[in-house]
């Protein structure tokens, strides 16, 4: 009690803003930036040779699209294959993931909350619409929910969430070792097409070019596109934990009604040193 009445003797001076720092959507430059590079450095050294026409062949397109397409979907149900596609659109574009900003949200809430009751932020609720999640925790917070079953809920959800963004980092994984394959296939359907005309020697060369294309188109989606997006998806998919568990800890906290300084001791036990919060300096 003592400790409450001096950190409500400190703040009182001034009013709490209702203000919460928002999060928006960004670019990920490193995977635009490093997929661009890459196809423009093959795409550089197939033109400076001179033989752009004979790096395209559709039969091989529909070979290594359709077939790695279709094998992948024999791993996983239509619905996870089709649900990988707007995750895609959100690793390209995804919402701001900062750990110190999250917890800065957090520490307004806490805030607020502390200063004028939890139920002032019902009020705020409406402010982080782009944050679903923590307007979830929050609004369990603001309902009177107990601490103990708000952190096994928003647990359960940040568990459930892992696991979809694991099991689409899956399925790229799995396209990423189909590509290939499909590749090899075709390659070989190219080769006996070749040697059933082995009399016309003209022949063998341009067929055997047209034979090698589904490998390298394999490879290229394997390499280039399915295996570093599923990498790039399982480190989303950590960020997103990070960050729904800060907004986990707040919630329970601010149910709990503690002392902010106490949220803020322990966020700080999640951020790096170089960006710890100095919020009550």
């Amino acid at each position: 009690m003592a400790e409450g009445a001096e950190y409500a003797a400190s703040r009182s001076s001034g009013p709490v803003s209702y203000d919460i720092p928002p999060s928006g959507t960004t670019v990920d430059g490193a995977l635009v930036v490093g997929l661009i590079a890459a196809f423009v450095l093959i795409g550089t050294a197939i033109v400076l040779g001179n033989s752009l026409p004979s790096f395209i062949d559709f039969p091989s397109v529909l070979i290594v699209l359709l077939g790695t397409f279709a094998v992948t979907m024999v791993s996983f149900s239509v619905g996870e294959v089709f649900s990988v596609i707007p995750l895609l659109l959100r690793t390209v574009f995804p919402p701001s993931r900062n750990a110190q900003r999250a917890c800065e949200r957090a520490m307004n809430l806490a805030e607020i909350a502390r200063r004028n009751g939890v139920l002032a932020l019902d009020h705020v609720l409406p402010q982080l619409a782009a944050e679903p999640f923590l307007q979830r925790a929050v609004a369990m917070a603001v309902d009177g929910g107990a601490p103990e079953r708000v952190e096994a809920v928003l647990g359960t959800e940040i568990e459930a969430t892992t696991e979809r963004m694991t099991r689409a980092a899956n399925v790229l994984r799995r396209a990423a070792e189909v590509a290939p394959a499909m590749g090899l296939i075709g390659t070989l359907i190219g080769l006996v097409q070749m040697l059933a005309n082995l009399k016309d020697p003209n022949a063998i060369g341009p067929a055997m070019a047209v034979a090698l294309l589904t490998t390298f188109y394999g490879a290229v989606l394997a390499y280039m596109v399915f295996a570093p997006v599923a990498a790039k998806v399982d480190r989303n998919a950590a960020d997103e934990r990070q960050i729904q568990q800060i907004y986990m800890v707040a919630a329970c906290s601010i149910a709990r009604q503690e002392n902010p300084r106490q949220l803020e001791m322990l966020l700080n036990t999640i951020l790096p040193p170089s960006q710890r919060l100095d919020y009550y300096s």
